[in-house]
């Protein structure tokens, strides 16, 4: 459990000089053992990738990164707080198994056995079930909490269903809003600019181009200070590399490539509706504003909320991964709607993940672009940061 077993990662509560220890865990970590992956469509797994991994063995990078995004947010703090204090600056001490690590792959076999006892396997209790964002778990009532209103949570995978509503009919006032079905289906491609910031620059503003081309292929490339960062889905395997991977080639597995289609497929949202074959549909409040859920499942879990406003456009995507230590959310915000060609799109992407968050916003939409095939080809993997 070096890197690994327990890499917390980021904090809600994280002030700047958390943050950027967050930031530099994230990146040092990657790059402290993690050479095993070249350019192989077989994704590299955390054997071969980082030191001292005891039980999550045998997974890949991407969703490595989600279960110690998990325990950051059910801890409520950074990586620092489990791993040895050095790791910031020095990478090897990721490997170090200090007395917190050793206590959570503790904790990590009595959930799996709690697990495996009561609810047949499923991830049912996680590290979040009894830390909440807490570095220690509250074993005694809370009488604010009884009396006072809760905050209300929209992204939850268990809701009532609404059976007033009709799926179908979302999708349709969707493609309505952002312009009409024939209008969407006349967008085939764009190119974009614009500004990243996010964990990885310090917050800073970088450069970014987009290129894209329906019905879901979408690349994004980040020029940061120490090199490119691409990220591509081509329709069906996606990837990431640069200066800010774990791996000089992190191939996109499980719900974190499926949530690269699913951006994809909300660029040229045509084709939104078959993303699943099936939908329930319910409500929630975001932001004091009641917004309605579409939520798709898989293999019987649901794993997909979309969340659309009063207009009828979306506005949130949450997906989960499911890892060894439970479902973990990655959250995408959509906002500042603009017309380009007769459709609206959403200048600015908000993506939150429980070890990163980044937000992009365009200033230059280019329409029906020529876009190179190679713009969607698998990149190389980065050259380690010198």
């Amino acid at each position: 459990m070096d890197h690994g077993d327990i890499m917390t990662v980021g904090s809600r509560r994280a002030f700047l000089g958390a943050t950027v220890i967050a930031v530099v865990c994230l990146i040092g970590a990657a790059t402290a053992v993690g050479r095993a992956q070249t350019g192989q469509d077989t994704p590299a797994v955390t054997d071969n990738t980082f030191k001292n991994i005891m039980l999550l063995k045998g997974i890949p990078v991407d969703t490595f990164l989600d279960a110690m995004g998990m325990f950051a947010n059910a801890m409520g703090n950074d990586c620092t707080y489990c791993h040895a204090s050095g790791a910031a600056l020095d990478r090897d001490a990721f490997a170090v198994a200090t007395p917190r690590i050793q206590r959570a792959r503790q904790m990590i076999v009595m959930m799996n056995t709690i697990n495996k006892t009561y609810f047949a396997g499923q991830p049912r209790v996680t590290c979040f079930t009894c830390h909440g964002g807490n570095q220690s778990p509250r074993s005694d009532p809370n009488i604010a909490l009884q009396y006072s209103t809760p905050p209300e949570d929209p992204n939850v995978r268990d809701f009532p269903t609404d059976p007033t509503a009709s799926a179908d009919r979302i999708f349709d006032r969707y493609l309505q809003a952002v312009g009409g079905a024939a209008r969407v289906a006349a967008l085939a491609s764009f190119t974009a600019r614009g500004t990243y910031e996010g964990f990885d620059t310090l917050f800073t503003k970088v450069p970014v181009d987009i290129f894209a081309k329906a019905p879901y292929q979408y690349a994004t490339v980040v020029h940061m200070t120490a090199g490119d960062s691409v990220r591509v889905y081509n329709g069906s395997g996606g990837w990431m590399a640069g200066p800010d991977t774990a791996v000089p080639l992190l191939t996109l597995t499980s719900g974190n490539l499926d949530r690269a289609r699913l951006e994809a497929l909300v660029a040229f949202p045509t084709g939104l509706k078959q993303a699943f074959p099936q939908w329930r549909v319910g409500r929630a409040v975001m932001n004091d504003q009641e917004v309605r859920v579409v939520q798709g499942t898989e293999n019987g879990q649901p794993v997909l909320n979309l969340y659309f406003d009063e207009s009828g456009i979306l506005v949130r995507l949450v997906r989960w991964t499911l890892t060894p230590v439970g479902f973990v959310p990655t959250q995408i915000d959509y906002s500042d709607f603009r017309e380009v060609a007769g459709v609206k799109i959403p200048f600015r992407r908000k993506v939150s993940q429980t070890y990163m968050q980044m937000t992009v916003e365009l200033s230059d939409v280019q329409p029906n672009a020529r876009i190179d095939a190679a713009r969607f080809a698998k990149p190389a993997p980065a050259k380690p940061a010198v």
